[in-house]
């Protein structure tokens, strides 16, 4: 990789250089692979296509663009082995969405079958002994363990230097306690059917926010050896747009169009998904219409048909909700670009992050 790397300014500049990282890794582990044999190099080749294949690359853009605002040099010696420590955060998205992909029963993922739906219809299609769900499960279970151990593996590998990886290694430890412990208390709440606001705005903060953006922006930070002023207002920031980002996917989940999203529409009705939209729905629906806030009870994470999920985007609509979370969005991001003004992160990095908290909160996908 060269030395000298995109800020990020140019469309699809920094992206491309993130997807040549990962692929020089997983180049790199192949004889590993091949060690192995009994199929495992054909399972790990979905892995990679996978992670090739998509995704926005928001975790290492905000990695790499809060090193850059804290003082890195994308044409310095260190600006590739940063890239790539940046990038390994893509490897921990994948485990986090093979993982849930089984737990929500989703299908399809990226406008393709989902890793587990991959792997069942192999089995499906081989002929082979026992279940073929459990096998696509298991197989993906796996896939997603391997991709965080290689992001553990990426880091350590990306050249930083030991005194960098001091520095590192305990925001990386708990960026990926904080993901598994969001995932922990969605499924929770899920089950307990938790209605409460505070409760679905707690899961936003450790599944989502907090491994987005705010810990990647704090990686960036201590990558660059940067003072605590600014990485408290980078965590600040990060958490703010980083719960914007999720309460923007908490409408799509429910609102977007499938040929854009590649995620069927509905599909966080159907799975139950205790959002801070569907709790803002409840709650005006208990105080107006108690009728319908009952047949939101019933139908929530329920096998619900597309004309019910139509209808039931037409009453949380009414309700307010909607206009509620979009309020709540706009009211985070002028909150996170007020902090963000007032650090000392360099103009240029101001400049990058204002455009992407926008592209984040504000995107139809």
């Amino acid at each position: 990789m060269e030395a000298t790397l995109s800020v990020g300014r140019r469309p699809g500049a920094l992206e491309a250089e993130i997807d040549v990282a990962l692929a020089e890794f997983f180049t790199s582990r192949r004889g590993q692979i091949d060690a192995v044999g009994g199929g495992f190099r054909e399972a790990v080749t979905i892995l990679e296509n996978f992670v090739l294949r998509g995704g926005k690359r928001v975790r290492p853009a905000f990695a790499w663009t809060g090193w850059l605002g804290a003082g890195g040099d994308p044409r310095g010696p260190q600006a590739a082995p940063v890239l790539r420590t940046c990038s390994a955060l893509e490897l921990v998205q994948a485990c986090a969405l093979l993982h849930d992909d089984i737990i929500d029963a989703s299908t399809t993922r990226r406008g393709g079958p989902t890793v587990h739906i991959q792997f069942e219809q192999h089995h499906r299609d081989g002929n082979w002994n026992g279940d073929s769900a459990h096998f696509g499960e298991a197989v993906a279970i796996l896939l997603g363990d391997l991709a965080l151990a290689w992001a553990d593996d990426m880091v350590r590998e990306s050249g930083i230097g030991p005194e960098a990886l001091v520095h590192i290694s305990p925001v990386w430890s708990a960026m990926r306690t904080e993901v598994l412990g969001g995932q922990f208390l969605d499924i929770t709440n899920e089950a307990h059917a938790n209605e409460s606001t505070d409760a679905a705005m707690k899961v936003n903060r450790y599944k989502t926010a907090a491994y987005t953006i705010e810990r990647p922006l704090h990686l960036g930070a201590a990558l660059a050896g940067a003072d605590d002023d600014l990485i408290s207002a980078y965590r600040r920031f990060g958490t703010d747009i980083g719960i914007a980002f999720q309460l923007r996917d908490d409408l799509l989940g429910v609102f977007g169009d499938p040929a854009v999203t590649g995620k069927p529409s509905g599909d966080d009705l159907r799975a139950g998904k205790r959002t801070v939209l569907f709790a803002k729905a409840l709650q005006r629906a208990d105080s107006v219409d108690p009728e319908s806030a009952e047949w939101l009870r019933c139908s929530v994470g329920t096998d619900i048909s597309d004309s019910e999920v139509d209808a039931l985007r037409d009453v949380i609509a009414s309700l307010g909700a909607v206009e509620d979370v979009e309020m709540q969005i706009e009211e985070l991001v002028e909150n996170a670009l007020s902090v963000l003004a007032a650090s000392t992160a360099t103009p240029e990095a101001k400049q990058q992050l204002t455009e992407m908290a926008a592209a984040a909160t504000r995107r139809t996908y």
